[in-house]
Formats: C-alpha cells, structure tokens, sequence
C-alpha cells in the first residue's frame, strides 16, 4: 500500500519560518473590528449551571459593538444562558486568533430591535425573527484578546472590562 505524505496548504504556516513582526494594540484592534464586521461564523463556548460545558459553531453578525447570534431557545447553549450569562466566543484561526469573553443574554424575535434583526437577517440570508422556537443571543463582550504567533501574547489584551486598551 502506497502512503501519501501530507503537503502544506497556501493558507497554513509553515513552522520553520520566522513569525512576522509583532503588531501595536492599534493595528490589532482595527483587525479584530475588521473581521468582527466582515466574519460571520465564530465557535461559541458556554456551561450549564452544573459546569457541563457546551461549544458550537453559531453565525453572527457584528451589531452595535455587540455579537448578535440565534439558536433554537432548547438547545443547550441557550439554556446555559438563561436568564443571562456568560460565554466565549473565538474566530476560526489558529494563527489569527481573536478570543472574547463576554455576557450573553437572549431576545426574543418580537422584542429585538428591528434594524438589529435586519442586518441579521441581510447578513446571514435568514431571518428567524417570527420563529417562535428560536432566540437570539447577544453577547457584549468585557475581554478582547488577539494575538498570531508567540511573539504576539504579551499585548493580546485589547479590551477589559468592556473598554479598549488601545
């Protein structure tokens, strides 16, 4: 039997190149609001009171300095969050991390804001507002970190306690 050897894709980076220079809290946090307007698709980390925890892939869109999401009002990433509560949420890439804390709450279709559920719904090409067996979920985030290689951890706090650092 024949055995391929993986080879290294465009978009992975190679581990034997040095990390590009190191990027200033203010050229950081417009790449963070930049992907955080232009990305729609995050993983979303939250726990049960009993501390099970619970991390799923949810849409969103970038709404009034907060993270707009929606998911069935029974699934358990939901229910973790009811009446409030906390979550993380981070982008895709491993090497381009951008990682928030924050609190989430939910909203039900009928009471949120109606250019909320717009954007939402002209961003994603899906509006679940009438759906009775769904609710949005709002995260504002009171931490921001985003950092690519090593080189990078020491300045990764951009926000604490909901206010720029940068």
């Amino acid at each position: 039997m024949r055995r391929t050897v993986p080879t290294m894709t465009e978009t992975e980076a190679d581990p034997h190149t040095e990390p590009a220079p190191p990027r200033g809290g203010p050229e950081r946090k417009r790449h963070v609001l930049d992907r955080l307007a232009k990305e729609h698709d995050a993983w979303v980390a939250t726990a049960s009171s009993d501390g099970e925890p619970c991390l799923v892939p949810l849409s969103f869109v970038w709404d009034r300095g907060t993270l707009l999401m929606c998911t069935r009002r029974t699934n358990p990433t939901a229910l973790n969050l009811t009446p409030g509560g906390p979550a993380v949420v981070t982008l895709d890439a491993t090497r381009d991390v951008v990682h928030i804390e924050g609190t989430a709450v939910l909203e039900e279709g009928s009471g949120l804001d109606p250019a909320s559920a717009d954007a939402f719904a002209a961003a994603l090409g899906w509006d679940p507002r009438d759906r009775k067996s769904w609710v949005y979920l709002r995260v504002t985030p009171h931490t921001v970190k985003s950092w690519r290689e090593v080189n990078e951890l020491a300045g990764r706090e951009l926000m604490r306690e909901g206010n720029w650092l940068v």
